[in-house]
Formats: structure tokens, sequence, C-alpha cells
């Protein structure tokens, strides 16, 4: 049986505005876009990176919001990038050090979201 190797991964996230997500998404640097067939479905880009955003008419932050986890050069420069947004709904853990060996913040937007974020120290 021949060996498959894995490629790359990509969450899919559910919202409830497609738009308001895909805008949130630009504003923390990602090249955000829309699916251009009938579906209310969109994308997240930055680096090598890349989300995919469903909009859901169920989605109940309190019940099915989604976690991911992004792994960065500078945890505590992305903090600082994104922390620093005038405006941006949601909230933020200061970055801090993990028994693990990583040094991590978390940003959970309107939506639920908890984008977890880290760095090697």
């Amino acid at each position: 049986m021949p060996e498959i190797d894995f490629t790359s991964i990509s969450p899919i996230i559910p919202v409830r505005d497609l738009d308001m997500a895909l805008d949130r998404y630009r504003r923390l640097g990602f090249d955000a876009r829309g699916y251009e067939g009938p579906e209310r479905y969109g994308f997240a880009d930055r680096g090598s990176v890349s989300l995919h955003i469903n909009e859901w008419a169920e989605h109940d932050p309190r019940r099915t919001a989604a976690s991911v986890y992004l792994y960065v050069s500078d945890a505590d420069a992305l903090y600082a990038e994104w922390s620093a947004l005038k405006d941006l709904d949601g909230r933020f853990r200061e970055p801090f050090d993990t028994a693990y060996g990583l040094r991590e913040f978390v940003y959970v937007d309107p939506e639920g979201t908890a984008h977890r974020v880290g760095s090697r120290i």
C-alpha cells in the first residue's frame, strides 16, 4: 500500500455574516475573498495558512464556535499588530509562555472562534 502524504489543512470556520467575517480577516492581514459560486463561503489566506469561512444560519457562538491554532514566527509581534487595530470586535488574552515551549496569545472573535496563536520560545 503506498504511503499517502498529507499536504495541507484548511479548517472551516462557521460565521453568521460572511461579509463581516471577510472584512475582519482582511483587517487581520489576511487576503480574504468570497467564493464565486452560489454558496455563502469564503477564504482567508495569510502566508501558507488558509482558513475557510462558512456562513451558517444556525451558527450560535455559544454552541457551535470553532477553534484554530496558528503557528507563527513571532506571536508577540502578531499580538501587537492585531491588538492595535481600532474597533476590532472580540477579546484577547495577552501573550504568555506555555509549559510546552510556545509563546501564545488568544483572540476570540465575535463569532466565538478562538484563534490560538503561538511561536517557539
